[in-house]
């Protein structure tokens, strides 16, 4: 069974906390999903590849 985890920077933007990502510690990587529609499937990337996807995300937020 897959544990997935939602992002502790969920929620804001009135929302509810509605709109966010999830993440799985997978066999073969890091699963990212949409919290708000489970069943849809999910990414698998590796833990290389979700590194650089957080540290493009963490560098675009520092510009603004």
């Amino acid at each position: 069974m897959i544990r997935w985890r939602k992002s502790s920077r969920s929620g804001g933007g009135g929302d509810g906390g509605q709109e966010c990502v999830e993440l799985a510690a997978l066999v073969q990587g890091v699963g990212v999903r949409d919290s708000r529609d489970p069943q849809g499937g999910h990414l698998c990337l590796s833990a290389r590849v979700f590194a650089e996807l957080l540290d493009r995300v963490k560098r675009y937020e520092a510009n603004f």
